[in-house]
């Protein structure tokens, strides 16, 4: 049955759908009615993913050994050119092959998008966009093959289940798609159905990510690739189990259950199985609306999204990493909802006072105490410390994350992130940029922070996105450093904190 048409049994109602969000916003998009041909064509044998793993790993190995031969006889100019474009050919090879993929293998492509590589700035840009559309630009699979599942899953036909189901999909992501539905009992819900054969593949996709490795270490030498794999390992057996998704979901939404302007969604545990979550329909403004939006709004707009992803990390402990806009919704009160809780990392009390120890340094411009706290928090090996100056090092960090670290207004823009580092460049020449990526190779990324430069990166995209502004070092110095309120949102959501904080101690007392 083709997607869109009608499905004998059930009532289609033929759900007006708003105008197609961009790209980078698939939640709740306009459904694809007619998907392209090679939608729904997962290589689940463990010899055919093996396969074009190895392909990859083995022809651009020798392409990379080839450049390096041949730098040996070029001007410095000319190789750094040469390994330039091989990198950018790596890149978009890995996009190429991992992109059919789907299941973890897109996830490895995913996850190396958050890692900085070689190659001038409007190049690393060009690549940065190629790997976003990875997440960004699935094509949905055919519903037939989803029913299937969805019959397996809950033990007889939808009807038991849902009154209504629209087969067109809302979304479509690595390991999953998001359809519209009504339940028995009447619940508007949204269903997040796993592909089938994703989990299958799943296992044979994270052995074969260890044979990336030698590639992800030539995209960024100062990262510790084996640390990275076994991350990408436990994050991605973690997102394929739906159960573990909707534990988080209703974790989070009991967080901030009556927050003045945050939502989450309600799950349907009763309907949740381990391939397929259920949720409550929420209806609201796509991020392209609020794009379009006045200034105050997109600044209110923005803050709240800030607001929601540094307060789980500071105050509550859980980094949140998939933070794209596609996973909000303007609500009619203001108020923001958000979604997608697959990728989710618990977050140790010694991990968040090591970010605050780095976040505390750089306002203190304490060039000693920074290095002191990036050794202690994993970022710089002790053992590679002394090649690495102090003052160099703030200056980096500064550049990096002043942004949130430092009080001080700022609007930002689209293009904040290229734009500075394209200044940056512009004050040294060719010798003193060299020592610097020497520098910068010193450092590695331990794993259980890669969520957590994941969120901040992201949320600062969308911020420029927004062309949001805010003192946003004097709101996130709320969660690092225990301010006071610096905003009106501030004073409302740290009274809403302080209420229920005080409601838990008379339960407590009362108990006891």
């Amino acid at each position: 049955m083709a997607p869109g048409a009608r499905r004998p049994g059930l009532p289609y109602r033929g759900l007006r759908v708003p105008a197609p969000a961009p790209r980078y916003a698939r939640w709740m998009t306009e459904p694809e009615d007619d998907p392209p041909p090679e939608a729904g064509k997962l290589p689940t044998g463990r010899l055919a993913r093996t396969a074009r793993v190895g392909g990859l790993v083995t022809g651009q190995g020798l392409r990379w050994a080839g450049m390096r031969t041949a730098n040996r006889v070029r001007t410095p100019e000319r190789a750094a050119e040469a390994q330039s474009e091989r990198t950018a050919a790596l890149v978009n090879q890995l996009v190429d092959q991992l992109g059919q993929m789907r299941g973890a293998a897109m996830k490895v492509g995913q996850m190396i998008s958050m890692v900085e590589f070689g190659g001038d700035e409007e190049q690393q840009d060009e690549l940065q966009r190629k790997l976003a559309a990875l997440r960004d630009d699935i094509p949905p699979v055919a519903f037939a093959d989803l029913e299937k599942l969805m019959r397996k899953e809950f033990g007889g036909p939808l009807e038991r289940v849902f009154s209504d189901f629209d087969e067109r999909a809302f979304a479509a992501a690595s390991i999953g798609q998001v359809h519209r539905a009504t339940t028995t009992d009447g619940d508007e819900v949204v269903v997040k159905i796993q592909y089938p054969g994703v989990a299958e593949a799943v296992e044979t996709d994270l052995r074969n990510a260890t044979l990336l490795l030698p590639l992800v270490k030539r995209l960024a030498p100062g990262l510790d690739a084996r640390a990275l794999a076994a991350e990408m390992r436990e994050r991605i057996g973690e997102e394929l189990d739906y159960e573990l998704e909707a534990q988080n979901q209703r974790r989070i939404e009991r967080v901030m259950r009556g927050h003045p302007f945050v939502r989450i969604p309600r799950v349907r545990t009763d309907l949740s199985t381990r391939r397929v979550l259920v949720s409550e329909y929420v209806s609201g403004e796509r991020f392209e609306a609020v794009r379009r939006a006045d200034e105050a709004q997109r600044d209110r707009y923005g803050e709240i999204v800030f607001r929601f992803f540094f307060g789980l990390l500071y105050r509550d402990r859980i980094a949140l990493g998939d933070p794209h806009p596609g996973n909000y919704l303007l609500l009619p009160d203001g108020g923001v909802c958000f979604l997608d809780f697959g990728l989710v990392r618990n977050v140790d009390a010694a991990r968040v006072a090591a970010e605050r120890a780095i976040a505390l340094a750089v306002l203190d411009r304490d060039p000693a105490a920074l290095k002191a706290a990036l050794i202690a928090a994993g970022y710089l090996p002790a053992d590679r410390a002394d090649a690495v100056d102090a003052d160099w090092a703030l200056g980096l960090m500064r550049m990096a994350i002043k942004w949130y670290a430092v009080p001080g207004e700022r609007r930002f823009l689209p293009d904040d992130g290229r734009g500075a580092r394209e200044r940056e460049r512009e004050r040294f020449d060719d010798e003193q940029r060299a020592a610097m990526r020497m520098q910068v190779n010193q450092f590695t990324m331990p794993p259980e922070a890669i969520l957590i430069r994941r969120m901040q990166g992201i949320v600062a995209v969308v911020l420029g996105q927004l062309r949001a502004g805010a003192d946003w070092g004097a709101i996130a110095a709320e969660y690092l450093h225990g301010a006071p309120p610096a905003t009106t949102l501030g004073r409302a959501e740290a009274h809403f904190f302080a209420r229920r904080s005080g409601a838990a101690g008379v339960r407590a007392e009362a108990a006891g």
